[in-house]
């Protein structure tokens, strides 16, 4: 199918929310009673059967805030062809990030920045949906010139060139059919977040544990940073249940000052964390620089909050980060999640997205998968978030084997729910919230 054709007629966006502080799933040192919420944008078109499906993430109040976001940016695609964007994706991404009024409230951060992902990831759907691929699929078939044209640059040539984002991608061409076939074999590693949060009592947190170690998972998170006792109890627990040839990652969600971050890691250290998660302020590159250079070989991961290329540049010119963990939705969408990708590859850094939240599971997966087969080439040294709940909304749900994640075959982004689920959980009229 043609895109040429094919007009972008209405910009929907719904407030959905889940009610996940009921039973205390999600909850972290920073975020003790979260409900998992999402922009939900749905693309009608002039073609009654074709529509493209976007989401960006939050955590419940405040999602008004990004659902009203976007009506103030969806005159930038409301009756326009898709192939005005898919002709010029940079274009296209600078057109909507650059507006001279809207940048105030930015630029490029906040809660336009995530609006705007959702848009962005919207169009990213329909472009994918018309092609008959799924995301993962579009962007690895690709050659380097296109997606190195998909890329603002700006704010990056210090680091990351061009002519160097088109000599990775080129590095990788001709073996990228050995690894998508690999991939479509064996999957996608992927780490288990459900074990450890906050909220658990110990006899779940085991329990938990118990169950995801019998079903193949390998690499465990847990979330700290309230009382250090506690952590260290509860870690034991779980160092209990998977042992010590398994990984154990830790998640302090920003609760932390550096020297606070320093003294709570070395207390933990005798219980082998692989990673310590968002152990300060998202913003303060110096700081994570600090944390890192203090408590290694404990590597520092951090992402889900950091904002723009720009900052996640800084960290990697820091040395601030050893695992790199971008979040599509935070970022303004898939084209800049390609810069991302692209300049942690050029400093070696594994790319972990952030995945902890309602349908970030289902989108996320399609960066790591294309990172995989185009970019990074590797498959040992990075692992793929997952949570357990909430997949059974979304038309194309993850698929888990042993630990892994299988890839998607659906045309999009997976992205779309079912219309029950949106009429059931949208805020604050869906039957959900009258109880």
């Amino acid at each position: 199918m043609s895109t040429q054709n094919i007009t972008i007629t209405d910009v929907i966006p719904r407030d959905i929310r889940f009610p996940t502080s009921r039973d205390l799933s999600g909850s972290d040192a920073m975020n003790p009673d979260p409900d998992y919420s999402m922009v939900y944008v749905t693309l009608k078109t002039d073609d009654p059967n074709l529509c493209g499906y976007g989401m960006t993430f939050t955590i419940g109040r405040g999602n008004e805030l990004c659902t009203a976001a976007v009506h103030s940016l969806k005159h930038f695609v409301l009756g326009k062809k898709l192939s005005d964007f898919t002709t010029d994706m940079r274009g296209f991404w600078r057109m909507i990030t650059g507006d001279g009024q809207l940048r105030w409230v930015g630029p490029e951060k906040g809660v336009i920045h995530l609006a705007t992902a959702s848009i962005v990831n919207a169009v990213w759907d329909l472009y994918a949906r018309v092609e008959g691929k799924p995301l993962w699929k579009l962007l690895a078939d690709m050659s380097p010139d296109q997606l190195v044209s998909c890329i603002d640059f700006r704010y990056m040539t210090d680091f990351l060139t061009p002519d160097e984002a088109r000599e990775i991608l080129t590095k990788k061409s001709a073996t990228r059919q050995e690894r998508e076939a690999r991939l479509l074999k064996t999957g996608y590693p992927a780490y288990v977040t459900s074990v450890g949060w906050l909220g658990y009592s110990d006899d779940k947190v085991r329990e938990l544990s118990k169950e995801a170690l019998a079903q193949g998972w390998t690499w465990f998170k847990m979330k700290v940073g309230a009382n250090v006792q506690d952590d260290i109890r509860r870690a034991k627990i779980i160092r209990e249940v998977i042992g010590w040839d398994n990984k154990l990652m830790m998640d302090a969600n920003q609760v932390w000052d550096v020297p606070q971050a320093i003294d709570w890691m070395r207390q933990l250290a005798s219980l082998k964390p692989w990673w310590i998660e968002e152990p300060t302020s998202p913003d303060d590159v110096l700081g994570h620089a600090a944390i890192a250079k203090a408590i290694a070989p404990i590597k520092v991961a951090t992402g889900e909050q950091c904002q723009n290329r720009i900052i996640f540049k800084q960290f990697l010119q820091a040395k601030g980060l050893q695992i790199l963990q971008a979040d599509g939705c935070r970022l303004g969408g898939v084209n800049e999640a390609l810069a991302v990708i692209l300049m942690a590859a050029k400093a070696g850094i594994p790319v972990c997205p952030h995945t902890g939240g309602v349908g970030l599971s289902e989108f996320q997966r399609h960066f790591s998968f294309f990172d995989y087969i185009a970019v990074s080439g590797d498959i040992d040294s990075h692992a793929l978030e997952y949570v357990s709940h909430l997949h059974e909304h979304f038309l194309d749900p993850v698929v888990m084997q042993k630990g892994h994640y299988m890839p998607s075959q659906k045309p999009g982004c997976s992205i779309e729910m079912y219309p029950k689920s949106v009429t059931e959980y949208e805020f604050p009229n869906g039957p959900q919230w009258k109880k």
